[in-house]
């Protein structure tokens, strides 16, 4: 998929900002020309690229669920109104959810439609003002509240929404509600519920098979056990895209069943000891693609993990008096950086 494959049907841009009191919600579509319009797409082009979208389910007496099966394209404006409402209403009772536009754009991918939910929190910035009198032009440096996102900044909470089946997809951000670090966006605004998303699931194996590691291996052997678990995961992520749990424990541990166990017990906490997890996003598998050593001594070695698999490029040894040494094979040249 690419971004032009987004086409924009539909787009009106309500005025969450808490601090006015009460929302302004618009009445009117607004133009989306060629610049907007691109600024619209990058935005959930992004979105649909992110690994830190999570897949989740409306909840059966949610309200954003409810106004969404009366909608349809002619009711677009006063259905976005409603959801403006269900947003703000939240918003102002949790002072620590930062004003915002929300912009309701309607669009379809392959003749398929979706309801996006960009929530676009104000960022401040500085510009000039010029001021005439007559004694000439007077510039200033003004601060700006109510600045949107650019088209290459993440937003912080969205949600897309398939209108066929109206499952979707979101990102967002904990904030304090009553002094509890919240997902505001998904269980009192949104009110639906979901798995990780594939970012997170990656994550947490990993941190589940390195805390099983360090309990059982000495320090000195950690770091081969390590670079080889990297490369498990890289080759998993680079030949099948992604890789279901029980086998990639399976290949990591082999026979040690008692690690095994215990890496199983620490995903069992986040159901995720059957899921499968498939990345699609390169800068959330990037650094499986290489190996950052660093030495007692202050020296770093960053390995391409395509040399650290090739024993014709680059070997380990382990002296006789415990020490490591790493022989590097067959450089062509080298260049001083």
């Amino acid at each position: 998929m690419q971004k032009e494959d987004i086409r924009l049907r539909q787009v009106i841009i309500h005025i969450m900002d808490s601090t006015m009191g009460m929302p302004v919600l618009s009445d009117q579509v607004i133009d989306f020309g060629s610049d907007f319009g691109d600024f619209l797409r990058a935005h959930i082009f992004r979105l649909l690229e992110s690994d830190d979208m999570k897949k989740c389910s409306f909840d059966e007496d949610s309200k954003v669920q409810a106004e969404l099966e009366a909608y349809n394209e002619e009711n677009f404006i006063p259905v976005s109104q409603k959801l403006g409402e269900l947003l703000y209403g939240v918003m102002n009772k949790n002072i620590d959810i930062p004003p915002a536009d929300l912009l309701v754009v309607e669009y379809e991918v392959e003749q398929q439609h979706f309801l996006a939910l960009l929530k676009m929190n104000y960022k401040t910035y500085y510009t000039h003002m010029t001021d005439s009198d007559p004694w000439g032009n007077s510039n200033s440096v003004i601060k700006q509240k109510a600045i949107l996102p650019g088209e290459n900044q993440k937003l912080a909470e969205a949600a897309l929404i398939d209108m066929t089946d109206k499952n979707l997809k979101i990102i967002e951000k904990k904030y304090d509600v009553n002094g509890v670090k919240t997902n505001y966006f998904s269980q009192l605004f949104l009110q639906c519920h979901g798995s990780l998303s594939p970012k997170s699931k990656l994550a947490i194996v990993a941190k589940a098979v390195d805390d099983v590691q360090k309990k059982f291996y000495h320090e000195s052997e950690q770091f081969e056990v390590q670079m080889e678990t990297k490369s498990i995961i890289n080759r998993a992520l680079e030949e099948d895209g992604g890789f279901a749990v029980p086998v990639l424990i399976d290949k990591i541990f082999k026979e040690q069943e008692e690690m095994k166990e215990q890496v199983i017990e620490k995903l069992e906490k986040y159901h995720l000891t059957e899921t499968e997890v498939e990345p699609q996003n390169p800068a959330t598998t990037r650094k499986y693609g290489k190996q950052n050593l660093i030495t007692d001594t202050g020296i770093e070695i960053r390995i391409p993990m395509e040399q650290y698999q090739n024993k014709d490029k680059v070997d380990f040894i382990t002296n006789p008096d415990g020490t490591i040494s790493v022989l590097i094979k067959n450089v062509g040249s080298i260049i001083s950086k």
